[in-house]
């Protein structure tokens, strides 16, 4: 699938799945759709590992708890994954919590 038609399926099928089941949990669910950049020394652009970041912001650990449980539905599960066999390779997807300490540049 070319990545433009990676996004034109997740922005018009995924992403209302994704929504559908974030609505009552989330305050963001972002996309960060990935494109290759040139190695500034050696001009070279690597092969893409991934072709998006998928971003989700919860208003506080308990509806990041309670969206987890509603994933682990088994009727929210399949859809999900009925979707996802036709977009991803899902053996090569990757979860993460994340943890933000920022410089302050202005110093």
């Amino acid at each position: 699938m070319s990545p433009q038609d990676f996004r034109a399926y997740y922005e018009s099928h995924h992403r209302v799945i994704g929504e559908k089941y974030l609505r009552d949990y989330a305050v963001r669910y972002l996309r960060r759709y990935l494109q290759g950049f040139a190695d500034p020394i050696t001009g070279q652009v690597a092969e893409q590992e991934y072709d998006v970041l998928l971003e989700i912001w919860y208003r506080d650990q308990q509806a990041f708890e309670a969206a987890n449980r509603r994933f682990t539905e088994p009727e929210v599960s399949a859809e999900i994954a009925a979707d996802e066999e036709k977009l991803f390779d899902r053996s090569a997807s990757r979860f993460y919590t994340l943890q933000e300490v920022e410089s302050d540049l202005s110093a």
